[in-house]
């Protein structure tokens, strides 16, 4: 028995676009542009931290708010921090 999978509105009006041809290879610059940019965002080093308890409820509330992972949220913010 086959089982249907149900799309999101979003991920139809994505699947609609591409059945009608919206969608297309990129210019190897482009690409490769793409590509670096997220090999430089690439986490390879482990945080351990200690943070009050308040602190952290309140990130983990404004991530949910912003429908991101708080670990997600908490490294965006300290990239933001780092490149400033």
């Amino acid at each position: 028995m086959k089982r249907r999978i149900r799309l999101t509105k979003n991920e139809r009006d994505i699947e609609e676009s591409s059945a009608r041809g919206e969608y297309g290879p990129l210019p190897k610059e482009e690409f490769d542009k793409i590509a670096a940019a997220i090999s430089a965002r690439k986490k390879n080093a482990v945080l351990n931290i200690r943070v009050n308890s308040q602190d952290l409820a309140n990130l983990k509330q404004k991530a949910a708010t912003l429908g991101v992972k708080y670990q997600t949220f908490i490294s965006e913010i300290l990239h933001r921090v780092a490149q400033s």
